[in-house]
């Protein structure tokens, strides 16, 4: 029923930016927290960056000052705008939502999953 569909990844140069958007339905958008994971080859699902339904946002450490999430509930979308982009940001990015009232950065705390959206960064 929940479907979550990420798009805006590419091939991009290191120092580039990019914008992913998530689209969401089958689901009260404006009562979930989002949020944004991240995969890299040979490595685990890393969370990146969560939105609450107060607009509350969080980082990772590695992303904070250069990852922007934001949600536009009457689009039922999150986004993550991604500036100065270096190598280690190469991965696939998923798009996840959750009922948590906490401010969830697991992966067992999301119920909701997109496909991923493949970021490659270039040199």
């Amino acid at each position: 029923q929940v479907q979550l569909v990420e798009s805006g990844g590419g091939l991009v140069q290191a120092g580039g930016s990019l914008r992913l958007s998530c689209a969401a339905s089958g689901l009260t958008f404006s009562s979930r927290v989002m949020g944004w994971f991240r995969q890299a080859p040979g490595k685990e699902r890393e969370f990146v960056a969560a939105i609450t339904r107060q607009y509350s946002t969080y980082y990772a450490d590695s992303v904070k000052g250069r990852f922007t999430i934001s949600r536009d509930n009457a689009k039922n979308t999150v986004y993550l705008q991604i500036y100065n982009l270096n190598s280690e940001d190469t991965a696939v990015y998923y798009c996840a939502a959750s009922t948590s009232y906490e401010l969830p950065i697991g992966t067992r705390e999301y119920d909701g999953w997109g496909q991923g959206t493949q970021v490659t960064v270039s040199s």
